[in-house]
């Protein structure tokens, strides 16, 4: 299909403040020093959407912001790195919401003021657009409050254009993992990782959840941490390993590892070594603090497949 972009992104915008050291507050007007403050990209949308752009995908974006300082942040630092936001809906009105993340070690707690999140509206992703695109991602579904309700009719406007469609829920502040009922017949891919599968499905067993959710979407790709991957598709199941690095920071992960699973599921590479690449992408992104600092080249990850 010759469009003019690979992938459209429809999400949310916000930057990441990250704390690192000891970050654990201490009320009481107590003031503490940390070790180091990084303002970097945020938002599961806009990692994937960098991630995918550095593999050579071309990558339009669509979501809201404000006419602010974290507004023009995220659409600078998203044009640096070769993302198209010219269909980015600017609304002086709105604010930019805005992740901080307190690394400790191994963990991190985040707190998080929604702003423009969950401001973008199915019915303002026009198909004109669509038309450009052979492909739709949709991530942070639970934050996106507005586009939510009108998400399987989106989905079936791309479809019927001619789309593939693919969607990461990411985690679900309410744990009540609803809504997802008339959405996932319509997607293409579905990119959850073990603990959202396995709450969606109601199952403990991340394999037969896997499963499950293959029996309504045509290609599951579970993300397993340091464990690796889990893909599903038809009959097929494949399970690949993690690649071992030196963790510095694991913001974006799951969101580099969407890219390169859907940068080999457009360009028809067999399902195992999808998930290979989803993996290696996933690995290498974390040898920097926040999603995107650590993003691989293709060619970078290539000499990790052989």
């Amino acid at each position: 299909m010759n469009r003019e972009y690979d992938v459209l992104v429809a999400g949310e915008i916000n930057p990441d403040l990250i704390l690192s050291g000891d970050v654990e507050p201490a009320f009481g007007q107590v003031e503490k020093v940390v070790d180091s403050a990084v303002l970097t990209v945020g938002s599961s949308s806009v990692i994937f959407a960098c991630g995918a752009a550095r593999l050579g995908l071309r990558v339009a974006f669509i979501g809201k912001c404000g006419d602010d300082l974290f507004g023009r942040f995220m659409l600078e630092e998203m044009r640096k790195r070769a993302v198209d936001t010219s269909p980015v809906i600017v609304d002086p009105l709105l604010s930019t919401g805005l992740t901080v993340i307190l690394n400790k070690g191994d963990d991190r707690a985040m707190l998080t003021f929604p702003g423009a999140i969950g401001a973008l509206r199915a019915d303002e992703i026009p198909n004109d657009l669509l038309r450009r695109a052979r492909h739709l991602h949709v991530a942070s579904y639970f934050l996106q409050d507005a586009l939510r309700p009108g998400l399987p009719g989106l989905f079936r406007r791309a479809r019927a254009l001619g789309l593939t469609t693919s969607l990461d829920t990411n985690y679900d502040p309410t744990e009540r993992w609803e809504g997802l009922d008339q959405l996932l017949p319509l997607t293409d891919v579905f990119l959850p990782n073990a603990t959202e599968a396995c709450a969606l499905t109601g199952v403990p067993d991340v394999e037969e959840a896997a499963a499950r959710l293959a029996r309504i979407v045509r290609v599951v790709a579970v993300k397993l941490g340091a464990e690796g991957a889990l893909g599903v598709q038809g009959e097929q199941m494949a399970r690949v390993p993690s690649l071992p690095v030196a963790v510095v920071d694991t913001v974006g992960a799951g969101d580099n590892f969407d890219a390169g699973f859907l940068y080999g599921y457009l360009h028809g590479w067999p399902l195992e070594r999808a998930l290979r690449l989803g993996t290696v992408c996933g690995a290498l992104s974390t040898r920097a603090a926040g999603g995107v600092a650590g993003q691989p080249t293709l060619d970078e990850v290539l000499t990790y497949l052989g």
